[in-house]
Protein backbone atom coordinates (compact mmCIF):
# COMPACT_ATOMS: atom_id res chain seq x y z
CA UNK A 1 0.00 0.00 0.00
CA UNK A 2 1.60 3.45 -0.69
CA UNK A 3 1.86 6.33 1.62
CA UNK A 4 0.38 9.52 0.81
CA UNK A 5 0.82 13.07 2.40
CA UNK A 6 -2.90 12.43 3.14
CA UNK A 7 -2.48 9.52 5.25
CA UNK A 8 -0.02 11.81 7.68
CA UNK A 9 -2.57 14.32 7.70
CA UNK A 10 -4.47 11.47 8.66
CA UNK A 11 -2.51 10.37 11.15
CA UNK A 12 -1.75 13.94 13.26
CA UNK A 13 -5.36 14.03 13.54
CA UNK A 14 -5.65 10.85 15.05
CA UNK A 15 -2.47 11.08 17.20
CA UNK A 16 -3.02 14.72 18.22
CA UNK A 17 -3.40 15.30 22.10
CA UNK A 18 -1.71 11.74 22.70
CA UNK A 19 1.53 12.22 21.28
CA UNK A 20 3.43 14.77 22.53
CA UNK A 21 4.32 17.68 20.50
CA UNK A 22 8.36 17.87 20.52
CA UNK A 23 10.24 20.84 20.84
CA UNK A 24 13.05 21.88 18.23
CA UNK A 25 16.44 22.88 19.45
CA UNK A 26 19.21 24.70 18.15
CA UNK A 27 22.81 25.53 19.02
CA UNK A 28 25.32 28.31 18.65
CA UNK A 29 28.31 26.14 19.03
CA UNK A 30 27.00 23.71 16.89
CA UNK A 31 26.02 26.30 14.18
CA UNK A 32 29.82 27.96 14.38
CA UNK A 33 31.70 25.10 14.31
CA UNK A 34 29.68 24.28 11.20
CA UNK A 35 28.68 27.15 9.26
CA UNK A 36 25.60 26.36 9.60
CA UNK A 37 22.21 27.47 10.90
CA UNK A 38 20.52 23.99 11.96
CA UNK A 39 17.79 22.96 14.02
CA UNK A 40 17.06 19.76 15.94
CA UNK A 41 13.71 17.86 16.41
CA UNK A 42 13.73 16.45 19.78
CA UNK A 43 11.67 13.21 19.60
CA UNK A 44 13.65 12.33 22.72
CA UNK A 45 10.90 13.87 24.40
CA UNK A 46 7.85 11.90 22.71
CA UNK A 47 6.57 9.36 25.01
CA UNK A 48 8.28 6.33 25.22
CA UNK A 49 11.43 8.65 24.48
CA UNK A 50 11.23 8.27 20.71
CA UNK A 51 9.66 9.04 17.73
CA UNK A 52 7.94 5.31 17.24
CA UNK A 53 4.89 6.46 19.58
CA UNK A 54 3.51 8.17 16.51
CA UNK A 55 3.50 5.33 14.39
CA UNK A 56 2.58 2.60 16.72
CA UNK A 57 -0.42 4.64 18.14
CA UNK A 58 -1.73 5.81 14.85
CA UNK A 59 -1.61 1.95 13.63
CA UNK A 60 -3.41 0.25 16.86
CA UNK A 61 -5.45 2.77 17.05
CA UNK A 62 -7.03 1.89 13.25
CA UNK A 63 -7.57 -1.84 14.38
CA UNK A 64 -11.07 -2.60 15.30
CA UNK A 65 -12.39 -3.02 18.92
CA UNK A 66 -12.37 -7.16 17.96
CA UNK A 67 -8.87 -7.07 16.90
CA UNK A 68 -7.22 -4.78 19.85
CA UNK A 69 -9.08 -7.35 21.84
CA UNK A 70 -7.44 -10.29 20.54
CA UNK A 71 -4.59 -8.20 21.22
CA UNK A 72 -1.47 -7.74 18.91
CA UNK A 73 2.53 -8.83 18.48
CA UNK A 74 5.71 -6.84 17.25
CA UNK A 75 8.87 -7.44 16.61
CA UNK A 76 11.60 -4.83 18.14
CA UNK A 77 15.31 -4.19 19.89
CA UNK A 78 13.21 -1.86 22.18
CA UNK A 79 11.86 1.69 20.91
CA UNK A 80 8.67 -0.17 19.07
CA UNK A 81 8.12 -2.51 21.31
CA UNK A 82 7.99 0.20 24.33
CA UNK A 83 5.96 2.68 22.21
CA UNK A 84 3.13 0.04 20.97
CA UNK A 85 3.71 -1.05 25.04
CA UNK A 86 2.61 2.21 26.22
CA UNK A 87 0.24 2.68 23.06
CA UNK A 88 -1.45 -0.66 23.82
CA UNK A 89 -2.09 0.51 27.62
CA UNK A 90 -4.11 3.44 26.31
CA UNK A 91 -6.51 1.58 23.99
CA UNK A 92 -6.52 -1.24 26.15
CA UNK A 93 -4.77 -4.21 23.76
CA UNK A 94 -2.35 -6.75 25.36
CA UNK A 95 0.93 -6.10 23.47
CA UNK A 96 3.65 -9.21 23.10
CA UNK A 97 6.58 -8.32 21.89
CA UNK A 98 9.26 -10.29 20.28
CA UNK A 99 13.12 -9.17 21.85
CA UNK A 100 16.28 -10.77 21.22
CA UNK A 101 18.07 -11.56 23.75
CA UNK A 102 20.68 -8.60 23.66
CA UNK A 103 18.23 -5.86 23.57
CA UNK A 104 19.65 -3.41 25.89
CA UNK A 105 18.19 -3.96 29.33
CA UNK A 106 16.63 -0.48 29.87
CA UNK A 107 14.28 -0.57 27.04
CA UNK A 108 13.59 -4.88 28.13
CA UNK A 109 12.73 -2.66 31.50
CA UNK A 110 10.45 -0.54 30.35
CA UNK A 111 8.54 -2.20 27.41
CA UNK A 112 7.45 -4.25 30.57
CA UNK A 113 6.90 -1.47 32.52
CA UNK A 114 3.86 -0.97 30.22
CA UNK A 115 2.28 -3.97 30.89
CA UNK A 116 3.87 -6.07 27.47
CA UNK A 117 4.83 -9.66 27.37
CA UNK A 118 8.24 -9.97 25.97
CA UNK A 119 9.14 -13.22 24.15
CA UNK A 120 13.07 -13.49 24.12
CA UNK A 121 14.94 -14.45 21.09
CA UNK A 122 18.81 -15.75 19.74
CA UNK A 123 19.55 -13.45 16.84
CA UNK A 124 22.09 -16.43 15.52
CA UNK A 125 19.22 -19.28 15.82
CA UNK A 126 16.50 -17.27 14.07
CA UNK A 127 14.84 -14.45 13.06
CA UNK A 128 12.44 -11.89 14.66
CA UNK A 129 9.94 -12.13 11.51
CA UNK A 130 9.31 -16.14 11.79
CA UNK A 131 8.93 -16.38 15.30
CA UNK A 132 7.00 -13.61 15.60
CA UNK A 133 4.32 -15.04 12.84
CA UNK A 134 4.50 -18.56 14.42
CA UNK A 135 3.46 -16.97 17.43
CA UNK A 136 0.37 -14.60 15.96
CA UNK A 137 -0.73 -17.32 13.98
CA UNK A 138 -1.00 -19.83 17.02
CA UNK A 139 -2.48 -17.21 19.44
CA UNK A 140 -4.75 -15.13 16.57
CA UNK A 141 -2.44 -11.99 17.23
CA UNK A 142 -2.23 -8.89 14.82
CA UNK A 143 1.24 -8.19 13.75
CA UNK A 144 1.94 -4.60 13.60
CA UNK A 145 5.73 -4.52 12.65
CA UNK A 146 8.25 -1.69 13.44
CA UNK A 147 8.65 -0.20 10.16
CA UNK A 148 6.87 -2.19 7.19
CA UNK A 149 3.28 -0.89 7.49
CA UNK A 150 1.43 2.17 5.69
CA UNK A 151 0.64 3.35 9.19
CA UNK A 152 3.68 2.78 10.49
CA UNK A 153 5.45 5.28 7.98
CA UNK A 154 2.71 8.02 7.85
CA UNK A 155 2.69 8.32 11.79
CA UNK A 156 5.83 8.60 11.66
CA UNK A 157 5.77 10.73 8.72
CA UNK A 158 3.90 13.19 11.38
CA UNK A 159 7.93 14.04 13.13
CA UNK A 160 8.48 16.05 10.42
CA UNK A 161 5.47 17.40 9.18
CA UNK A 162 4.99 19.15 12.66
CA UNK A 163 9.12 19.62 12.66
CA UNK A 164 7.94 21.93 8.95
CA UNK A 165 4.91 23.98 10.84
CA UNK A 166 7.54 24.77 13.94
CA UNK A 167 10.25 26.26 12.46
CA UNK A 168 9.99 26.56 8.93
CA UNK A 169 11.36 25.48 5.51
CA UNK A 170 14.87 23.73 5.56
CA UNK A 171 17.66 23.53 2.71
CA UNK A 172 18.43 20.09 3.91
CA UNK A 173 16.24 17.28 6.26
CA UNK A 174 18.39 14.67 7.70
CA UNK A 175 16.86 11.90 9.30
CA UNK A 176 18.30 8.67 10.71
CA UNK A 177 17.55 4.92 9.10
CA UNK A 178 17.35 1.40 10.63
CA UNK A 179 14.18 -0.10 8.84
CA UNK A 180 13.37 3.46 7.30
CA UNK A 181 10.23 3.60 8.54
CA UNK A 182 10.62 7.07 10.16
CA UNK A 183 13.08 7.77 7.07
CA UNK A 184 9.81 7.11 4.49
CA UNK A 185 7.60 9.68 6.36
CA UNK A 186 9.91 12.31 6.66
CA UNK A 187 10.62 12.42 2.98
CA UNK A 188 7.30 12.26 1.83
CA UNK A 189 6.16 15.14 3.96
CA UNK A 190 9.23 16.83 3.73
CA UNK A 191 8.66 16.79 -0.13
CA UNK A 192 4.90 17.65 -0.15
CA UNK A 193 5.65 20.45 2.62
CA UNK A 194 9.28 21.59 1.50
CA UNK A 195 9.70 20.48 -2.20
CA UNK A 196 13.18 21.93 -2.94
CA UNK A 197 14.77 20.68 0.50
CA UNK A 198 17.46 17.96 0.34
CA UNK A 199 16.67 14.98 2.05
CA UNK A 200 19.15 12.72 3.23
CA UNK A 201 19.41 9.42 5.47
CA UNK A 202 22.13 8.21 7.56
CA UNK A 203 22.99 4.81 8.56
CA UNK A 204 26.16 3.37 11.10
CA UNK A 205 28.71 1.77 8.41
CA UNK A 206 28.49 -1.74 9.42
CA UNK A 207 24.25 -1.80 9.12
CA UNK A 208 24.66 0.01 5.55
CA UNK A 209 21.44 -2.34 4.15
CA UNK A 210 19.64 0.78 3.28
CA UNK A 211 22.87 2.54 1.40
CA UNK A 212 23.87 -0.43 -0.47
CA UNK A 213 19.61 -0.86 -1.37
CA UNK A 214 20.04 3.17 -2.32
CA UNK A 215 23.28 2.45 -4.41
CA UNK A 216 22.49 -0.79 -5.91
CA UNK A 217 18.93 -0.20 -7.05
CA UNK A 218 17.14 -3.63 -4.70
CA UNK A 219 16.76 -4.52 -1.52
CA UNK A 220 20.08 -5.68 -0.09
CA UNK A 221 20.28 -7.47 3.48
CA UNK A 222 22.56 -7.27 6.22
CA UNK A 223 22.59 -10.10 8.64
CA UNK A 224 23.72 -8.98 12.03
CA UNK A 225 24.64 -5.37 12.04
CA UNK A 226 26.75 -4.63 14.72
CA UNK A 227 26.64 -0.98 15.70
CA UNK A 228 26.07 1.02 18.66
CA UNK A 229 23.23 2.54 17.04
CA UNK A 230 20.73 -0.50 17.97
CA UNK A 231 18.36 1.33 16.59
CA UNK A 232 19.49 0.75 13.26
CA UNK A 233 20.81 -3.13 13.47
CA UNK A 234 17.61 -4.07 11.18
CA UNK A 235 18.65 -6.13 8.51
CA UNK A 236 17.07 -4.33 5.69
CA UNK A 237 14.87 -2.20 3.79
CA UNK A 238 11.19 -3.62 4.03
CA UNK A 239 9.29 -3.50 -0.19
CA UNK A 240 7.60 -0.44 1.64
CA UNK A 241 10.41 1.40 2.67
CA UNK A 242 12.19 0.93 0.13
CA UNK A 243 9.94 1.99 -2.61
CA UNK A 244 9.23 5.61 -0.55
CA UNK A 245 12.90 5.87 0.36
CA UNK A 246 14.30 5.26 -3.35
CA UNK A 247 11.11 7.97 -4.40
CA UNK A 248 12.02 10.79 -2.04
CA UNK A 249 15.22 10.50 -1.09
CA UNK A 250 17.83 12.29 -2.34
CA UNK A 251 21.06 10.92 -0.72
CA UNK A 252 22.09 7.93 1.46
CA UNK A 253 25.59 8.17 3.57
CA UNK A 254 27.04 6.03 6.06
CA UNK A 255 29.02 7.38 9.53
CA UNK A 256 31.22 5.13 11.84
CA UNK A 257 30.06 4.83 15.13
CA UNK A 258 32.99 7.06 16.51
CA UNK A 259 30.96 10.05 14.62
CA UNK A 260 27.78 8.52 16.48
CA UNK A 261 29.22 8.14 19.60
CA UNK A 262 31.07 11.73 19.37
CA UNK A 263 27.71 13.69 18.29
CA UNK A 264 25.74 11.28 21.26
CA UNK A 265 28.28 13.67 23.71
CA UNK A 266 27.83 16.58 22.14
CA UNK A 267 24.28 16.14 23.17
CA UNK A 268 25.10 15.59 26.24
CA UNK A 269 27.75 17.91 27.35
CA UNK A 270 26.79 20.84 25.10
CA UNK A 271 23.09 20.90 24.04
CA UNK A 272 21.82 19.34 27.35
CA UNK A 273 20.23 16.83 25.86
CA UNK A 274 19.77 13.01 26.75
CA UNK A 275 20.31 11.21 23.59
CA UNK A 276 20.72 7.45 22.96
CA UNK A 277 23.03 6.64 19.76
CA UNK A 278 20.66 6.13 17.74
CA UNK A 279 19.08 9.19 18.79
CA UNK A 280 22.21 11.49 17.18
CA UNK A 281 22.76 9.32 14.00
CA UNK A 282 21.47 12.01 11.90
CA UNK A 283 23.51 14.93 13.49
CA UNK A 284 26.91 12.22 13.29
CA UNK A 285 26.64 13.45 9.43
CA UNK A 286 27.66 16.75 9.68
CA UNK A 287 30.14 15.90 12.55
CA UNK A 288 31.99 13.52 9.93
CA UNK A 289 31.66 15.67 7.18
CA UNK A 290 29.46 13.22 5.07
CA UNK A 291 27.70 16.12 3.76
CA UNK A 292 27.96 20.18 2.66
CA UNK A 293 26.07 22.05 5.33
CA UNK A 294 28.05 25.29 4.87
CA UNK A 295 25.56 28.53 5.06
CA UNK A 296 22.43 26.21 4.93
CA UNK A 297 19.08 26.05 6.60
CA UNK A 298 19.14 22.27 8.37
CA UNK A 299 16.52 20.27 10.25
CA UNK A 300 18.44 17.25 12.12
CA UNK A 301 15.48 14.39 13.48
CA UNK A 302 16.53 13.53 16.83
CA UNK A 303 15.04 10.29 17.00
CA UNK A 304 15.15 8.72 20.71
CA UNK A 305 16.37 9.38 24.28
CA UNK A 306 16.33 5.26 25.81
CA UNK A 307 19.95 5.16 26.89
CA UNK A 308 21.62 3.60 29.54
CA UNK A 309 24.00 6.24 30.84
CA UNK A 310 26.20 4.23 32.74
CA UNK A 311 26.64 1.64 29.41
CA UNK A 312 26.69 4.04 26.99
CA UNK A 313 29.46 6.00 29.03
CA UNK A 314 31.63 3.17 28.69
CA UNK A 315 31.83 3.01 24.73
CA UNK A 316 32.93 6.99 24.95
CA UNK A 317 36.60 7.69 24.12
Amino acid sequence: MPVSFADIESAAERISGIANVTPVMTSSTFNERFGCDAHFKCESFQKAGAFKFRGAYNALSRLTDEERARGVLTFSSGNHGQALALAGKLLGSHVTVVMPTDAPALKRAATEGYGAEIIAYDRDETTREALGRKIADEKGLTIIPPYDHPHIVAGQGTTAAEFIEQAGPFEVMLAPCGGGGLLSGVSIATKTLNPNCRVIGVEPETADDAVQSFEQGRIISVHNPDTVADGARTPSLSPLTYECITRHVDQMVRVPDSAILEAMRFCWDRMKLVVEPTGALAMSAIWDGKIDVQDKRVGVIISGGNVDIAAASRLLP
